[in-house]
């Protein structure tokens, strides 16, 4: 039988210390192996073809002149190499984070593109704040709020979304405003205005890429695209003849600067930055979370938010887009033969390369070939298998995620990413405050062992007791819901319990709610002749009804190390103590 591919040692291996804990390059770097190297340059340049041309259609999906998206990849492949905790994930623009960024700046209304470019700027460079300020303050269990089938919606939604946004570039036609419905409407309206070339140009495009992805999936099929359509748009003078082109890209490294933006804006840039973060940090570390699994070592979540911090303020001080991990960008890094982070430093390389002497090569490339890329890339994000099987496993959390799909489509990106964080909370809150009262009865030969009479019915009640468990802790928006339901039980128990015992271990404190409804609950008991006990009690809780004097009431007999003691104890009638005793 093979070995296991993970050394759980690592799994309590201590971090590194010093600055070495906020730099990791200085940890990994100085132990690289060279016998790596050939591999991640391999790696780095196979990402850059397929980056690149990423990168540029991200950038019109933002709203943003094509250079924006290579910009970004100058500062978010290095800074994500240096500061970040995967070996494989790679950092760079996404179609959520560009989507994102064009629905914030859009909700303050710039008046020209100078002004919508700052805003943007602006926007990816708060993101980056908020991420650093996040990681500082070791808040990297922030991406729980999403949980999987959410984010799936919204995902799945945002690709939707994207994907009609960019049907009106594919068949020529000027695209209009408003939400996805809207969109899709004016589309099949103005069909009569299509462009027969430049729909045949992205549709051949789309087929190259899926075809390409199909039969030859180690092939840069974006690159050849992108090449194909810029040879083709040059050779035959395609925007002479009606096909929408990008035109001239600025070379040169760009400037540094802080965005100009009016302190009115600031807010809701502010908020639109937060909801992106929410998105860019959960999709980044699950997919440096399953890279970390399949090799084996460990992910710092709050490092990954002082990494993706780094990056995306560089991105936005050169104007760049919002920079985050990208799980399919990342698997053809992993499946390129990438080792460390080695592989997006040589790529970014090439980037720079790209910036300062190959951008002229942009100016003829079609922009239906831009929609294709676009359509290509988040054609991989429509999660109907994973609907099938979320359907299949709980029915709510399905709901959902149509609900946030839903949202995104009907409405907009930002609020259909809120109706999602808002439902689970909900959802979140109502589990909380419903918990599971479970009866418990003796499990036969084996002493001192009790389980769930419901699911076993084998189990053997204890004659004149009322044996209960909490299935989840008890606290203040509960304890309401917990007193009922335990009250409810007694009052169905047939013949009445003349004791009930409550096993308490799964809460490690007590607040003053809880404390005060058990209180009411052992007087309004002891009032119809019932004894109340609490078993397997923790130290602060035991502590916590000193300090309230609930101790007092509970009596002598009214606490229990285990379960078994408490039955042993109060399983005649009349055992307990239902007299105070003294502090």
């Amino acid at each position: 039988m093979p070995g296991p591919a993970v050394d759980p040692r690592v799994w309590a291996a201590p971090g590194p210390s010093g600055i070495r804990r906020y730099v990791p390059v200085l940890t990994w770097l100085p132990a690289y192996h060279r016998g790596f190297l050939r591999f991640d340059l391999i790696a780095g340049a196979t990402i850059w073809g397929l980056l690149v041309p990423e990168s540029i259609a991200y950038a019109g999906l933002a709203g943003l002149p094509p250079e924006a998206g290579l910009y970004t990849l100058l500062a978010t492949l290095a800074a994500y190499a240096i500061f970040g905790t995967s070996r494989q994930l790679v950092a760079g623009a996404t179609s959520a984070a560009a989507v994102l960024i064009a629905s914030g700046v859009a909700a303050i209304q710039p008046a020209g593109a100078e002004e919508y470019a700052a805003a943007g700027a602006a926007m990816v460079i708060f993101c980056g704040l908020l991420f650093l300020v996040a990681g500082f303050l070791r808040l990297g269990f922030v991406a729980q709020f999403l949980s999987v089938p959410v984010m799936a919606g919204f995902i799945f939604g945002l690709a939707i979304f994207v994907t009609v946004k960019q049907l009106p570039k594919l068949f020529g036609i000027e695209g209009s405003t408003g939400d996805t419905i809207r969109q899709f409407v004016h589309l099949l309206t103005h069909l009569d205005e299509t462009s027969w070339l430049t729909l045949a140009i992205g549709v051949s495009a789309l087929a190259l890429l899926f075809g390409l992805e199909r039969f030859a999936p180690k092939v840069p099929g974006g690159l050849i695209a992108l090449l194909l359509g810029i040879v083709i748009s040059g050779a035959l003078d395609l925007s002479q003849h009606g096909v929408a082109i990008v035109g001239d890209v600025p070379s040169g490294l760009p400037s540094l600067g802080i965005p100009d933006i009016s302190r009115g804006d600031v807010a809701a840039l502010m908020v639109a930055a937060a909801g992106m973060l929410l998105v860019v940090f959960s999709e980044s570390l699950g997919a440096a979370e399953t890279f970390a699994a399949k090799h084996g070592y460990e992910i710092d979540p709050n490092q990954e938010l002082i990494a993706l911090g780094v990056a995306n303020v560089g991105s936005g001080l050169v104007g760049g887009l919002a920079g985050g991990g990208s799980l399919s960008q990342s698997a053809v890094n992993d499946g390129a033969g990438a080792r460390s982070e080695v592989s997006p430093l040589f790529a970014s390389v090439l980037v720079v390369i790209t910036v300062l002497f190959l951008t002229p090569l942009f100016k003829n490339l079609p922009e239906a070939v831009l929609a294709a890329l676009i359509i290509f890339a988040v054609s991989h994000l429509w999660k109907i298998r994973e609907f099938k099987g979320y359907f299949r496993i709980s029915r709510v959390e399905f709901w959902l995620g149509i609900a946030t799909m839903a949202g995104v489509i009907t409405f907009d990106v930002l609020p259909g990413l809120l109706i999602g964080v808002v439902s689970m909370l909900i959802l979140f809150i109502y589990h909380a405050s419903t918990p599971h009262v479970v009866t418990l009865g003796r499990i036969p030969d084996v002493p001192g062992a009790y389980g769930n009479l419901r699911r076993h019915p084998e189990y053997e009640a204890v004659p004149g007791l009322l044996v209960l468990r909490l299935d989840a802790p008890l606290f203040y928006a509960n304890s309401s819901g917990v007193g009922g339901a335990i009250k409810r039980l007694v009052g169905a128990a047939d013949p009445l319990p003349h004791a009930v015992i409550v096993d308490a271990g799964v809460n490690d404190s007590l607040d003053i709610t809880s404390e005060t409804m058990l209180a009411r609950l052992v007087a309004e008991l002891r009032s119809a002749g019932i004894d109340f006990a609490l078993a397997e009690a923790r130290h602060p809780v035991t502590g916590m009804a000193r300090r309230s004097r609930l101790l007092e009431l509970l009596g002598k007999d009214g606490v229990f190390d285990t379960v078994e003691e408490a039955v042993t104890t109060l399983e005649k009638p009349g055992a307990g103590s239902a007299a105070p005793i003294p502090a």
